[in-house]
């Protein structure tokens, strides 16, 4: 029987930092490189005025709807209390 090959695709919820005013943008997208990409070119209305953004955290999900129901999660208070433990050591080493 011949092994067929399939590609998986993701769905990645990302936060950038903007490097400007230290405040975070929260995202999803099927294509997190391109995503960025149009970030940092100032395509995105959003963090077009707080460029340039620095990528400080990813997860990847195999289903949409996780991934959006996770950038919810980040937005709302419980998830950002997540992010600030979660990225305790990243901001520790930032304010050095």
């Amino acid at each position: 029987m011949p092994s067929t090959t399939t590609s998986m695709v993701f769905f990645y919820v990302y936060v950038l930092e903007s490097l400007k005013d230290g405040k975070r943008y929260i995202g999803y997208t099927d294509n997190l490189r391109r995503r960025i990409e149009e970030h940092q070119k100032g395509k995105s209305l959003s963090t077009k005025p707080r460029l340039p953004m620095k990528l400080i955290y990813f997860e990847a999900c195999i289903d949409k709807e996780d991934a959006q129901r996770r950038e919810e999660y980040f937005k709302a208070t419980g998830g950002r209390r997540f992010l600030a433990k979660r990225l305790r050591s990243y901001y520790k080493k930032s304010k050095l």
